[in-house]
């Protein structure tokens, strides 16, 4: 195996890790790290997809015993219940959304300046979210209503545009729906299970002529790189959120954005057209 690409997938795992549970986007910032990898081709692209499984396993390891509760309950117990329904509902807009426009989406903004003009707009979604009086009525995701996943579901459906974050849009989303720091972190956390092993699933059907066994290394190494960076900064986000707001995510957004915007236009980064 090519040491320069086992070194690619390891940087692209390790980007996934800590960016998708962060409202800074995954798929922004891998499509820019892929691009100045030069690993941006399809093959490159059923990569950054799949090892998001990577990341998914870390927040389902964090929260194995409350998962292993809620799956024993289903049937029996009115909280598990409530959450299975509530996490299906939210995923559905996303799921429904994506198949009508993931074409047209992935052929018009899946490149480094629309994807720079997200991060910067999702950015002062942000500052405008925080700025706002926040009036709590929920405070644990099993307080979360049907209607109130519903929203949230809406919410994420943002992130189909490359850039602007799908955890992001969810827990601001959920801040704005007046749930409380914990509870639309968590909530994100447990929507993320079902949307992104539906996302990699999918993109392993569809893309399956592209999938090779010598790419297992690279597809290892991603995956761990993935596993561990997750794992470590969801741990992160749970004790900051206890006593922080997201407004350094947003000021974080705007330098990136213009980073990128800066580069291209002055043509010191040779950005994918």
């Amino acid at each position: 195996m090519d040491p320069i690409l086992l070194l690619k997938a390891l940087i692209l795992g390790i980007v996934e890790g800590l960016t998708e549970f962060l409202p800074i986007s995954s798929t922004g910032h891998l499509i820019l790290a892929g691009d100045l990898l030069n690993f941006n081709d399809d093959r490159g692209k059923l990569f950054e997809i799949v090892i998001q499984s990577g990341a998914i396993l870390a927040v389902v390891w964090e929260y194995r015993a409350r998962i292993g509760k809620v799956l024993a309950g289903l049937g029996r117990e009115r909280l598990a219940n409530r959450l299975a329904l509530n996490l299906a509902i939210a995923f559905l807009p996303l799921a429904l959304l994506g198949l009508l426009f993931k074409k047209a989406i992935e052929a018009h903004l899946f490149k480094p300046v629309p994807v720079a003009l997200a991060f910067i707009v999702g950015a002062f979604v942000i500052l405008w979210a925080e700025k706002r009086e926040h009036k709590i009525r929920i405070e644990s995701v099993d307080d979360i209503t049907p209607l109130d996943a519903l929203k949230l579901g809406l919410a994420q459906a943002a992130a189909l545009i490359p850039g602007t974050s799908r955890s992001g849009a969810t827990i601001i989303g959920g801040l704005l729906f007046g749930l409380s720091r914990r509870a639309a972190t968590e909530f994100s956390f447990f929507l993320a299970i079902p949307t992104l092993f539906a996302a990699t699933a999918y993109s392993l059907y569809k893309e399956r002529a592209l999938l090779q066994i010598g790419d297992l290394g690279i597809w290892v190494v991603g995956f761990v790189a993935a596993f561990v960076s997750a794992f470590l900064c969801v741990r992160w986000l749970l004790r900051y959120i206890s006593s922080h707001d997201f407004t350094i995510f947003a000021w974080y957004r705007i330098a990136f954005g213009v980073i990128v915007l800066l580069t291209a236009h002055f043509g010191w980064v040779e950005w994918t057209p």
